[in-house]
């Protein structure tokens, strides 16, 4: 269906516009391109492999049944991880044991070492709260509003403002690049 050219070749809207119509090759492209995205997501938000795993499959599985919905008006990815966050929060909410509202444990992370402060995102993720993670993955990583994120997650506005600012003023400070003598970053050579 896809005609002459490879699936691999056509752009995003090609191929949701081929899926639309049957051509399977097409979507399976889509995944492709777009699977590990949509997992990387959903486990900053805090999801096991194994769950990030079922709710992409998931995700991508809602996605080709409403793909005639998608009018390329967006990227692609960030329909499909829009998609896949609401199925996580759904599954969270109902799995869920934390609570959402209650202000977090503040951490004291002194004496930390200069090669135990260089962590990459997903780390620095973990560190947060779950109320922050979630927050955060919404707002960011699935591209939802402040007022989307409230809604999906019956939480106050204000409270899903906090949770984000908190979160990536933490996840600043974490992935801040150390500093050594004088402010000058770590390993860098000073004035001779």
């Amino acid at each position: 269906m896809a005609g002459a050219r490879p699936p691999a070749s056509l752009h995003d809207v090609e191929l949701a516009a081929l899926a639309a119509v049957g051509d399977r090759p097409a979507f399976g492209e889509l995944v492709r391109r777009h699977g590990s995205a949509v997992r990387g997501l959903l486990r900053r938000m805090g999801a096991e492999a194994s769950i990030a795993d079922d709710i992409a499959q998931d995700a991508f599985l809602a996605a080709f049944e409403r793909i005639a919905e998608y009018r390329g008006e967006g990227a692609f990815s960030a329909w499909v991880r829009k998609i896949a966050a609401r199925l996580y929060v759904r599954r969270w909410k109902k799995e869920s044991r934390f609570d959402l509202e209650a202000e977090p444990a503040d951490e004291g992370h002194g004496g930390e070492s200069v090669v135990a402060s260089r962590i990459d995102l997903d780390e620095a993720m973990k560190a947060l709260s779950p109320a922050e993670r979630m927050c955060v993955s919404l707002c960011y990583g699935a591209g939802v509003s402040h007022v989307e994120a409230a809604d999906a997650l019956n939480l106050p506005l204000g409270t899903v403002k906090s949770h984000v600012k908190r979160g990536l003023d933490k996840l600043r400070l974490r992935l801040a690049p150390a500093t050594g003598a004088e402010g000058e970053p770590a390993g860098s050579v000073g004035h001779v």
